[in-house]
């Protein structure tokens, strides 16, 4: 048997996976079936467009249920209780500029399920990340990016 890997998620990362899988099993798994019977009522299923691209959603969205399920079983909630609060963990909030002259950037490392660079999160598994974890703050850090090394110096950690 595989061994499955650790989901690390805040614990809103956790309810808005429970909140995703209700929507896709209650919402558009009956959709979705309501949309292969209709399409088997136009006749010969062998050239018929919409049943095809209706089995495909079908697929689509029992595989994502699949994977939401597995993700919310092996969920590892990240705890903000760490005591040294000028260190770069899971679940804070980082400050940092790139050198010599670059802007601030601010984001929040979480887990891979829940990364979002739009929304400022980014995962542990992102370069960025790896290489801020463990540092403290007023600390400078070489981060390999494919453009080429680059250089931050953390400003503040929450």
């Amino acid at each position: 048997m595989a061994i499955e890997k650790s989901y690390y998620m805040t614990e809103e990362g956790k309810e808005k996976l429970v909140k995703e899988l209700e929507h896709l099993k209650t919402v558009r798994r009956p959709e979705v079936v309501e949309r292969i019977k209709v399409a088997r009522d136009f006749g010969d299923l062998s050239e018929n467009s919409e049943y095809d691209s209706a089995k495909d959603e079908q697929a689509f969205v029992e595989s994502r249920i699949a994977q939401v399920e597995m993700m919310i079983r092996n969920a590892v909630i990240i705890e903000n209780d760490q005591a040294d609060s000028n260190i770069v963990a899971l679940g804070k909030t980082v400050t940092f500029k790139e050198l010599p002259d670059g802007e601030e950037e601010e984001y929040i490392i979480v887990g891979s399920a829940e990364a979002d660079p739009f929304e400022g999160k980014i995962s542990n598994d992102s370069p960025i990340a790896k290489s801020l974890m463990g540092c403290e703050v007023g600390q400078q850090v070489n981060v390999p990016t494919p453009g080429g090394e680059m250089s931050v110096k953390i400003l503040n950690v929450k």
